[in-house]
Parts: C-alpha cells; structure tokens; sequence
C-alpha cells in the first residue's frame, strides 16, 4: 500500500489525466483543541472520462464524500490516506466532509498555546505533501487551482491566508466570526497558507514602480514588546526595490504579510503573500550582527520565492534544488547590492558554502539535480547540496554566461511561464536565447553528477623567486570523477605593511586534469596565492606550502573579508580531510579570529574549532589542547570591546568550550553577577548559554535549570531548560532525554529538536555508550513508526556521535550490512557512520603531527 507516499510516476499520471480548476475550503477551527471541521469542494477536469484516480487527505475523519453528486461510502473509498474516485465525467466536482487533526509537530495545521499567556496560535506548514493534512487536495506541484478559504475561528483572532484578508463576519455562535477569502491566482498546495489566533500585526506600506504592496508583521503577544518591525519593513522594501527592478515585474501576490510562528521546524516558508518564520528571528536578547544578516537573507530568501517557486513553479520535485538554490543565489545577491550587508557573499562562504562541501562528501551525496522518485526521497534532500551547492553552481553559471545575460533570461523565463509550471530545461532555454551559450553540456556536468573538485597549484620557481611554470590541477574522487569545466580566478597577494593586499588577479576557464596558466609564467611569487579568489565557482582549494605558512601566522591581515573567508574554509576543509593536523587548525583560529570582522566567521570557527578540540583531535594530547583553546577564548572575550559583538560572540563559545573548574567558577560569576565582564549584559538567552554549559560540566543539577525555567516562563524557556537537562552527564538525565524524544509522542516538536541537540555530548562517551545498541535497535523502524520530522530528528542527532571508536564504527556498519530498514534510515545512519570515519581519520592525523 502506499501510505502517505506519492511516486513521481503516480503524479505524472495524474497530472496527464487531471486539470484541476479551483478548491473551496471551509474551516471551522472552534469545534475541538485536538481536531477541525474541514470541508473541501474541488472543481475539476478528466482528459479521459470513465478514468479512474485519487484525491489525498491525512490524518482525519471523512463523515462526507461526494463526487458529482453521487454519495460514497468513506469506508469503502477512504484508505492508506487517499480516497479513490472512480468513473471520472469530463467536468468533476468533488466534495469532502472531514475532521482533521492539529498538528504538535510542525506540519499540517500546527496548534500552539504560549505558556506565557494561554494565547492560543494556528499556522500551516505544507512543504512538502502536508496540505493533505489540512484538506483534500491532488497533492503535488503541477496540479495548480485557485482556492477560497472560508474560515470560522474565534471572534477577534487575527486569520490570515494567501488572499487578502477581508472583514469578518458574525459566526454561528456569539463569539465566533467568519472570513471569507476572496479566490487566489492559481496556485500550488504547498504554498497555500493559514495563519489564526491571538497574534499581534504591525501594518506598513510599500509604494514601488509597480502597485502598492500593503505589508504586515504578525507575532505572539508574548513576544511583541520584542519585533523590530521597522527593521523588518526596512529590508522588505529593499528587497521589493531589488527584485521588480531585477526581474523588470511586479510582485504578484497582492500584499505580503511575514507571520513569525512558535514552534517551526524550518527558517521560513514561502507561501504566497504569507510567509512564515521561526519567531526566534523576533529577538529577544542581545544577538550579534551576524543574527541580523542572517534573518535579512531568510527574508530576501523567501521573498525571491514569491517570483521563483510561487509565480512559476516546478513541475516535480526533482528541481526542489532549483527552487531553492535560486532563491539562495538570490537572497544573497540582493543582500550584497541592496542592504547594509555587502558582504552577504563572505557570510555565504564561511557558511552556507561549508555545509554544501560537507554534505557533498558524505556517502549520501547525490547531484543537485536529485532524482526525486517519490516523497520519501524528496523529504531527506533539503540538504546542503539543494541548498548551497546548488546556489553556488548558479553563482557560477552568473559567471558563465554573464550576468546580465543571466538577468535578462530570467526575466523572459518569468513572462513566459507566469503562473505555470516548469522544469530546469525551460530555465536553460531562456538562459541560452540571452547568452548564445550552449547549456547542456554544462548542466550534465554541473547538475547531473556528484561530488567536489579540488584545486591545486602546481608552481616552479626560479632563483628569483618568479614563476617558471603555472599550473593548476584540478582531482576528484573516485567514485564521483567528474571534472568540470569552471570559470575562477586566481590572486596573488603580498605583504605591504601589516597588510596582505592583491597585486594582481587572473580569470580564466579550468578544464580538465591540469590547465596551464601562461598569464602568471614570470610573475614574482606573492606571498599568498589563492586559487577560487572572489568564491565563483563550487571547488575545494588547497594552498601552497608558503601560503599556509602565511595564513597561519597572519590570517586577519588579509584586508577583505571575502578571501579570508575562503582561506578559512580551506584550512577547515583540510582539517577535516586529514591534511592539516587539528592542533596547527586551532591555532589558526585563536590567532586569527580575535581580529575577525564578518561575524558569521567568528561563530563559525569557533563552533568548528569545538568540534576540532571535542572530536577530531588525537586523544593523547586533548587535555592540553582543550584547556589551550579553553583559555585562548577566555583571553578573547577579556580583550574584546567591552560591550562589543566579538565580546558576546566570544563568551557564547567559551560557554560551549569550558571544562576545568577555573572555567566553571568564571561562568559561575557571569551567571549570578560577582565576577562581571565590562559591557557584558548577561540576558536572558546568554543566562540560558550559561545554565546549559554549567549542566554539561556537572555544575548544576534539576533544581537550579526548575529555577531557571521559573524566571523565563515562555516556549523558549521551555526549550531551553530540557537541553539543559538532557546535557548533563548522569545516566537519569540520559534515560529521560532518550524517553521524551524516542518513546513519547507528546512531546512539542521543538521541545524534541532541543533535547536531541543536547543528547550527545563528546566527552560524556562513558554514559551514552549503552545507547549504541538502543538506537541501532530503533533506527530499523523509526521511518515508519514516527514520521519523517521525528525520525530524521532521532536519526541524525541521536545517533551515537560521541562514542567516537573502532567498536562503534564496527557496530554500526554491520548494522547497515544487515538492515532492510527504509532508504532514508539508511541514508541517515550512513551519514552518521562517515562522520565517526572521518573523526578517526582526522585523530590519526593529529597525532602524527
């Protein structure tokens, strides 16, 4: 039987058979805390009459079915989450009467009440098949139709939808109300969109070239002391500047409202003129700049959808990637040329870029044109590669074919297609009308095959110090060797002062095993010579001997930020390939990092040096090199600024880095106030750091974390206080994080998220090795018995990560060996395996050193 899967085949049949016209959908939300009435009538086409085929819904109830008039019997039609429909008529209508469930984990219809308050609040997720949840649908993308919502809720909730939202109307009880939405455009399940409850709105406007574009921020009452709206409505209106100058096209969808929602499981969703997003992007606490860029891109990010995904659409989810990596590229662009952030490219590289290289060099990998057979494989590919790899490969089709062939094909590409849908070949066809490029070729290389090339220089030197010969050599591994064609540059750099600045940069095309390089034959050797400068193109680099020496004595000398972000990650991506032993990478990060100035870098070379410290570095030597990165962080945050972003950012990663008891009695003192740093505002979410540290070390037990969750009565204090329970290093708090997240099932989504994060802890191996056995014993089984949120959440985080030996690795891939477990548990514990791998591999290096 099927189940909640959906094979691309099935749509694809469905879809040749199927024109569906509208969808009108009647909500009662005051019937039940736990279920709703929803009621769903489809108007629809048949190609071929007589036919037979199925309509979808989850999760619920049906009382009612009727198609063209003709009553059925939902128990004879109603099974494995679809409802059979057969002896179609050219012109269909389908009505379905059900109760559907509230969703406790982020997809569906989600139902939230604030402990702060009692508030009660609604939002839909429904990325990727989960409108079914909500009501019938033909659920996949190409299946586009307008929708009406009618929606009865509760007299003075706040109800939002894709439409406008209109004045309600008195309801069937006293304290109830009725809002009838007017129909969309056609438009996909995915990104419809329903948003009720006790939210709270500020209202804003944007007057452009094209129509008015009435702008609303929705948040938790709870929380709304807290919303910077105007900052909020600062970067929308940017990026509405950008985009319909851009794309030379108004927005589409009337009016855009951002809702900031409890308990979501994404950064945000594009649903048309409804986005929504995680609320912790509504600040409560002092966050650094880097926060701010981040939560500016998600905007931008989701706002770029409204044009790429929303307005044309992908036919399947095969260009999941392309919807994504667009909206990435996108996000990003705009940023650069569009906001207070220029160096939005930087953050992409000390970031998102690193995951897509990491993700790119598991087991796993696959091309960023997925071959997405059904739902199941959709679901474990909103990964590194769909994301950042894919917006880097567009980064360098940019440089390909020009950028403003590019823009120019885009826009064409949005007029063509306008509330269509599409796949990556109509993208190609109208990228090839501006450029003259043949793209073909170059989107099987790029988007049909897997893994990462390498750079490498491969010099002569003269007496003199010039160049002889110049080379570069360009690898790929084994099993995936392909080796592209890339458009890069490559800058030399030398010291002038206390400075390293570019004395020259070459762009050329790389193809094949080695490309010589005649334009840099005779040029003096510079001090650092990197490969990939200004990032176009997706490749590993490697430096040369002399330019590792000179990145390690002097990183932050480099001017811009942009080439150390690459040097950064170089030296990151060969500390994890064995290349470059852990302690030479640690203390390129404590020397270079204090001077610092994109602040994504900053927070991640110190989460990437923790896990260097914690997990990779030789056994033999951790306890002096974890008490060498303890106290260089101690000494960063003491000489930060006071009150400065790095003092903040400094204090967060020695809260994630402290271990010894001199440690412990500083964040003692930060924590009840008698040992202060200058500027240092210890708030509520930095208290929280704090706790959860002090947990980790043994410090503090329940009683003080009850204490601390009485002083922070919100879902956030929620979250945080079972981290900080489930991260101490006793087998009680072990047992019950296992419970809640693996056994329960009442357990809040997010609530879930926090206490797998907090489950393995590197030096705690002693307490969870017992937990080896317990999870392989669950792995087999977990796909189906919890869903793909909650399983992917106990796959991936709960996976024995910190029992990092042979025995474990052993253990784990006879399991793989012998388990007839879903591909996507497999796929999930695999990634899990290369990483205790690539650990071993990385300790090994490290005590060659």
């Amino acid at each position: 039987m099927p189940g909640q899967n959906l094979t691309r085949d099935e749509a694809q049949q469905r879809a040749s058979l199927l024109s569906v016209d509208s969808y009108v959908v009647e909500l009662d939300l005051t019937t039940s805390e736990h279920t709703f009435a929803s009621t769903t009538t489809i108007s629809f086409s048949c190609a071929d009459p007589g036919a037979s085929t199925f309509a979808d819904l989850v999760h619920s109830t049906a009382h009612e079915i009727v198609l063209n008039g003709q009553p059925l019997d939902p128990a004879e039609v109603y099974a494995d989450s679809r409802i059979s429909l057969d002896d179609l008529q050219a012109v269909n209508e389908l009505r379905v009467a059900a109760d559907c469930t509230y969703s406790r984990v982020g997809e569906g219809l989600h139902r939230f009440v604030d402990p702060a308050d009692d508030r009660v609040y609604l939002y839909s997720q429904f990325e990727v098949p989960d409108a079914r949840q909500m009501y019938t649908t033909f659920e996949q993308p190409d299946l586009k139709a307008t929708f009406e919502l009618h929606v009865t809720a509760p007299a003075g909730w706040a109800v939002v939808s894709n439409a406008p939202t209109p004045e309600p109307e008195p309801g069937p009880s006293p304290d109830s109300a009725v809002w009838r939405f007017a129909p969309t455009e056609p438009i996909s399940t995915y990104i419809t969109a329903l948003v009720a409850g006790e939210y709270d709105v500020v209202r804003d406007l944007y007057t452009g070239e094209y129509e008015d574009i009435p702008l609303g921020v929705f948040c938790r009452r709870s929380v709304s002391q807290h919303l910077d709206a105007e900052a909020i409505f600062e970067v929308t209106k940017q990026g509405f500047a950008f985009f319909e100058s851009l794309f030379a096209m108004g927005y589409p969808f009337g009016k855009y409202d951002q809702l900031f929602v409890p308990e979501y499981n994404m950064g945000a969703m594009e649903n048309a003129g409804a986005v929504t997003l995680r609320d912790e992007y509504v600040f409560r606490s002092r966050q650094t700049r880097a926060a701010y860029e981040g939560r500016a891109n998600t905007i931008l990010h989701e706002m770029a959808h409204m044009w790429f995904g929303d307005l044309v659409t992908m036919r399947w989810w095969d260009d999941l990637w392309l919807n994504e990596s667009f909206a990435e590229w996108a996000a990003h662009h705009s940023s650069a040329r569009a906001t207070e952030y220029t160096d939005a490219w930087t953050a992409f590289t000390n970031a998102r870029k690193n995951w897509a290289y990491k993700q790119d060099q598991q087991p796993s990998t696959h091309p960023i044109a997925a071959d997405n057979t059904d739902l199941e494989a959709v679901e474990v590919n909103f990964d590194g590669i769909t994301y950042a790899k894919g917006a880097s490969a567009l980064r360098q089709l940019v440089a390909w074919v020009g950028e403003q062939e590019f823009v120019d094909g885009l826009r064409g590409y949005f007029r063509r297609h306008a509330w269509d849908n599409t796949d990556l070949s109509d993208l190609l066809d109208a990228l090839e009308e501006t450029s003259g490029r043949e793209l073909g070729s170059w989107a099987k290389e790029w988007l049909q095959t897997a893994g990462v090339n390498t750079m490498r220089p491969v010099v002569e030197v003269d007496g003199e110090g010039r160049y002889t010969s110049f080379a570069i050599a360009q690898s790929a591994t084994p099993d995936f060797p392909t080796l592209r064609r890339h458009r890069l540059a490559v800058g030399l750099y030398d010291r002038a002062g206390d400075q390293l600045v570019r004395r020259r940069r070459v762009e050329l095309d790389v193809r094949g095993a080695q490309t010589e390089v005649a334009e840099l034959v005779g040029e003096r050797q510079p001090d650092l010579l990197l490969l990939n400068d200004d990032d176009l193109t997706y490749t590993k680099i490697r430096l040369d001997e002399r330019s590792l020496a000179t990145v390690v004595e002097g990183i932050g000398d480099l001017a811009e930020s942009l080439p150390r972000a690459l040097v950064w990650g170089t030296a990151w991506d060969m500390t994890r390939d064995a290349e470059m032993a852990t302690r030479d990478y640690v203390t390129l990060v404590l020397r270079g990092v204090g001077t610092e100035t994109d602040l994504t870098a900053v927070d991640a070379q110190c989460r990437q040096a923790q896990l260097a410290v914690s997990t990779y570095s030789d056994p033999a030597a951790r306890a002096e090199l974890s008490a060498r990165w303890e106290s260089g962080l101690w000494s960063l945050a003491d000489e930060a600024p006071a009150g400065s972003d790095h003092q903040l950012a400094f204090v967060r990663a020695v809260a994630r880095a402290t271990h010894t008891d001199g440690a412990v009695t500083r964040l003692q003192g930060l924590l009840d106030g008698s040992a202060p740093l200058p500027g240092l505002a210890v708030d509520t979410d930095l208290r929280w750091s704090l706790v959860t540290a002090l947990a980790r070390c043994g410090a503090v037990g329940s009683e003080a974390i009850a204490a601390e969750r009485a002083r922070d009565n919100t879902i956030a204090g929620q979250e945080h206080a079972a981290a900080a329970l489930a991260v101490r290093p006793v087998a009680e708090a072990k047992e019950r994080a296992w419970e809640d997240v693996v056994v329960r099932s009442d357990v809040a989504n997010e609530t879930q998220r926090s206490i797998a994060l907090a489950f393995q802890v590197p030096d705690q191996a002693a307490v969870l090795e017992p937990y080896v056995e317990r999870y392989l014993d669950v792995a087999a089984s977990v796909w189906e018995t919890k869903g793909t949120y909650r399983a992917t959440l106990i796959l991936r985080w709960m996976f024995p990560s910190a029992v990092v030996d042979q025995v474990t690795v052993r253990r784990v891939r006879q399991w793989l060996d012998g388990t007839d477990a879903n591909p996507a548990a497999r796929r999930l514990v695999g990634e899990g395996l290369a990483d205790l791998e690539r650990a071993l591999r990385c300790q090994a290096r490290d005590a060659r050193r």
